[in-house]
C-alpha cells in the first residue's frame, strides 16, 4: 500500500499545509468538501494540491511528513516548483499527477 506526503494551499503565494495519508484521492477530497469544517485547512480554504510524495511505509511518510514541516517556505516552494512549476491542482488529473510526481522515486 502506497503512503503519502503531500501540500495543498489556497492559492499562488498563499498559505501552505503540509500532510500525511494512507489514500490521497480521499483526503484530497475531503479537504475540498471541508469535511472537518474547524479543522486549519478548512478555516485557510487549503484544497489545491501542488505537491505530493510517494513512499514505501507509514514510518516513512510520518517521518518525511515532520522533515517537511520544518523545513522553511522557500525550501517548500523550491520543491513544489521543481515538480509543478505551474503550481496547477494535481488532483484534477489524476493519471498526470502521479505521472509527474513519481519521477522523484
Amino acid at each position: 500500500m502506497p503512503h503519502y506526503v503531500y501540500i495543498i494551499t489556497n492559492k499562488n503565494n498563499g498559505t501552505l499545509y503540509i500532510g500525511e495519508t494512507g489514500n490521497i484521492k480521499r483526503r484530497i477530497s475531503q479537504h475540498k468538501r471541508k469535511v472537518h469544517p474547524a479543522k486549519f485547512s478548512a478555516r485557510y480554504n487549503l484544497d489545491k494540491l501542488v505537491y505530493f510524495e510517494i513512499l514505501d511505509s507509514l514510518d516513512a511518510r510520518r517521518i518525511r511528513e515532520k522533515q517537511l514541516k520544518k523545513w522553511n517556505r522557500d525550501w517548500k516552494i523550491r520543491i513544489i516548483e521543481e515538480k509543478n512549476p505551474d503550481l496547477i491542482d494535481l488532483s484534477l488529473n489524476w493519471d498526470l499527477s502521479f505521472k509527474m510526481m513519481e519521477k522523484e522515486i
